[in-house]
């Protein structure tokens, strides 16, 4: 497993299809994806997106998606901006308006029965809502102030804090995986 940026995009893309309105506003993007990572990795031990969770000022973020949406890397190369536009006004929006759920390939019924979980309880909400929540302990528990920075919030302490039993065991499966697919990465550059 590696990050997708187009899985990323795609996700980002059925949540705003969910709001109806084209676009949505950046910090609720971001907290609704995070809370979707954390659904999965309740509901299934992994999360949608392979990528680190940090704590930041305004809560726990997915921070390579947190990246394209802020320009980091380039997306014309990652397929990132065939889905969606660049930010404006603190918000992001479909490149394609008439795209359709079902195109949203990238996307497995998993990753959209999480999406419309976590839409379903949070998608009412507004930013400040999100951030609010997201920062609460008895809600969030692995979040942790880092004090202007940002601070790298592990897979174990998710898993726990989501009451999987076994989360060790998970937290091996994981680095197990992520070892075989370096050695595939080496293998296809050789």
């Amino acid at each position: 497993m590696s990050y997708e940026p187009k899985r990323a995009a795609q996700l980002i893309a059925y949540l705003i299809l969910k709001s109806g309105r084209g676009k949505l506003n950046i910090l609720k993007a971001i907290k609704l994806v995070y809370l979707i990572d954390r659904e999965s990795i309740k509901r299934f031990g992994f999360p949608v997106l392979d990528e680190k969770r940090c704590s930041m000022p305004h809560g726990p973020v997915n921070s390579m998606t947190y990246d394209h949406i802020n320009g980091v890397y380039d997306d014309d190369e990652s397929g990132w901006s065939a889905i969606l536009t660049d930010r404006e006004n603190h918000n992001i929006a479909l490149a394609n308006r008439e795209i359709r759920p079902d195109e949203l390939d990238e996307l497995s019924e998993a990753d959209i029965e999480c999406a419309d979980a976590v839409w379903g309880q949070f998608g009412h909400m507004t930013k400040w809502q999100l951030r609010d929540w997201t920062h609460d302990p008895r809600n969030v528990p692995e979040w942790e102030d880092p004090n202007g920075g940002s601070t790298e919030i592990p897979l174990q302490r998710i898993l726990h804090a989501v009451g999987v039993a076994n989360a060790d065991e998970f937290v091996e499966v994981a680095k197990s995986f992520q070892q075989i697919d370096r050695a595939f990465a080496k293998a296809r550059v050789h």
